[in-house]
């Protein structure tokens, strides 16, 4: 069991982190933190859009996720095109499906399809939020490691293009269902290759003790694929799926990832006779949440990718399959900053003489619950005016009985922070309103999208009607 988040947080001549820099300008905006249309207008006021968040904040309440749909969809357009370039040579192009769980709503579906990259969903509810958004189901495609029967029916029901098959149980499970429906499920399997990453390391031994997928240095991996192949009345199995990580920030883990999982490619092709068309090499693409990320650009990503590829098809002397990948985070989470209002301002003492000033916000865990969850860190900016006050060491933190209610653990803002400022927090497009709560009761925010200076909610703010319509 770690420590309180609180208390891990009060060590003995506690600074901040050292990669946090006092700033020379408490107004400057770090670029690569925030989407693409967000500046600082000579007014001091921060814009996204074109609109001001004084005008968001008056019109839409705060907390808001704020959303710049034109850097959405440019980025989403970046990946679609860059791995369909780069593979174009290897394997006939690439697919690219987004991540629905990073997070998804109508709109966003829409603007996915848009833009000509696949969906992948987990659950019957993303599935449904695809149907309402026009997603055709030829671009779906349906992940999880416990489907139930009714998702899997609704999935193939739909024509989904995939279903990621994650046990033995569900082999069995799809099988029934297509034979039910009179169809042939089309099925990858997801398969543990004991690699790990995360950010800028990984460990290339001893992670298969995990909920997801099916080992191989167990050899299940393997006999799912002839237990697969003995179906072919119901089943039809595509190819391999591996995902490594999250926050990666290098294809040095992709590289023993690689390996391996081409290793069980050629194994099949060799021993069961099939050369299987598709090979799926997952997501978990880093962003910056802090200046201490420095994440590649998808050309970086895509070029590395492709080279390990090639290379480790050449040495099994296998053909390369199709290859896609499952960006999720690096697409939504830049184009988004979450929009507070500060209530209280508290300086507390720290050991040594230093001080830390605490802002208190009308959001929290219930709006972003990473920094709890994951130990995240966040950076933020007094958005609503521009400060002349010299820096001090904050902590934004929010209105819920938590003393683990964190959004910002360290950030330097300007003394002269109180109450009424707007403060926006950047790099919350992924897994904030995904894993949102109602914790204490607290109505989620709404999602506004911003482009070319209209804003339009996308989801609306939540209501206390809303938190007493299921009680009975």
């Amino acid at each position: 069991m770690r420590a309180h988040e609180a208390g891990a947080l009060h060590g003995e001549g506690y600074r901040g982190p050292t990669w946090l820099q006092t700033p020379v300008d408490v107004n400057a905006l770090v670029p690569s933190l925030w989407a693409g249309s967000v500046n600082r207008g000579s007014d001091g006021v921060l814009a996204v859009g074109g609109m001001s968040v004084t005008e968001l904040a008056q019109d839409f309440g705060t907390p808001a996720y704020i959303i710049d749909e034109d850097d959405f969809r440019s980025r989403a357009r970046d990946f679609k095109e860059t791995y369909a370039e780069v593979f174009d040579g290897l394997s006939g192009g690439a697919d690219v499906f987004y991540a629905g769980k990073a997070f998804l709503c109508t709109e966003v579906a829409r603007w996915v399809h848009d833009e000509g990259l696949h969906l992948d969903v987990c659950t019957g509810g993303e599935l449904a939020v695809a149907r309402r958004a026009g997603v055709p189901g030829e671009r779906i495609g349906l992940h999880g490691n416990n489907k139930s029967v009714a998702e899997i029916r609704d999935a193939l029901d739909y024509g989904v293009s995939r279903i990621v098959i994650d046990s033995f149980d569900e082999i069995e499970r799809v099988a029934a269902v297509a034979t039910e429906l009179g169809v042939v499920a089309p099925v990858l399997i997801r398969v543990t290759v004991g690699v790990e990453a995360h950010t800028h390391e990984f460990i290339a031994t001893a992670h298969e003790d995990q909920k997801f997928g099916l080992s191989l240095s167990g050899g299940h991996a393997f006999e799912a694929a002839r237990r697969i192949l003995d179906k072919p009345e119901s089943l039809r199995l595509l190819g391999l799926h591996s995902h490594i990580g999250s926050q990666i920030f290098d294809t040095a883990g992709f590289e023993v990832s690689a390996r391996r999982i081409i290793g069980l490619h050629t194994r099949i092709a060799r021993d069961l006779g099939v050369e299987l068309p598709e090979l799926d090499l997952g997501g978990g693409f880093g962003i910056a949440y802090t200046t201490e990320h420095d994440p590649l650009p998808p050309k970086h990503l895509a070029a590395g990718m492709a080279e390990i590829i090639e290379r480790e098809c050449r040495a099994e002397q296998v053909a390369v399959p199709r290859i896609s990948v499952e960006p999720g985070r690096a697409i939504a989470g830049p184009t988004t900053f979450t929009l507070y209002e500060v209530g209280t301002v508290k300086p507390v003492d720290l050991d040594g003489g230093a001080q830390r000033v605490y802002v208190s916000v009308d959001g929290g865990m219930s709006d972003n619950v990473r920094t709890a969850l994951y130990d995240a860190n966040y950076s933020c900016t007094l958005a609503g005016r521009a400060s002349t006050a010299d820096p001090v060491l904050a902590r934004v933190v929010g209105r819920h009985c938590e003393s683990g209610d964190i959004i910002v653990k360290d950030e330097f803002l300007p003394a002269d922070v109180g109450a009424g400022d707007l403060i926006a927090v950047p790099g919350t497009g992924a897994y904030c309103r995904s894993l949102s709560s109602q914790y204490n009761h607290t109505p989620r925010p709404p999602v506004v999208a911003v482009r070319d200076g209209v804003a339009r909610t996308i989801v609306r703010r939540e209501t206390i009607d809303d938190l007493l319509a299921l009680d009975v």
